[in-house]
């Protein structure tokens, strides 16, 4: 699985490094600090959770 964020998008909500900090760091500034990351084995839940906490829907899950 895949994550891929539409950084210039994001308005700093945060919600998803509320459901996970290490999949979803934040810059210095309070918004998305990654665009694409593989998701770690097991942590497939967190990142479809941090992805539909995002009200904006910046973060796309690609399943493989």
């Amino acid at each position: 699985m895949k994550i891929r964020i539409d950084k210039s998008a994001c308005v700093g909500n945060a919600r998803c490094w509320a459901i996970s900090d290490e999949l979803f760091p934040l810059d210095e500034d309070g918004y998305i600090d990654i665009e694409e990351f593989e998701v770690p084995a097991g942590k497939e839940d967190l990142a479809r959770r941090g992805a539909r906490a995002c009200p904006e829907r910046v973060i796309t899950v690609i399943e493989n």
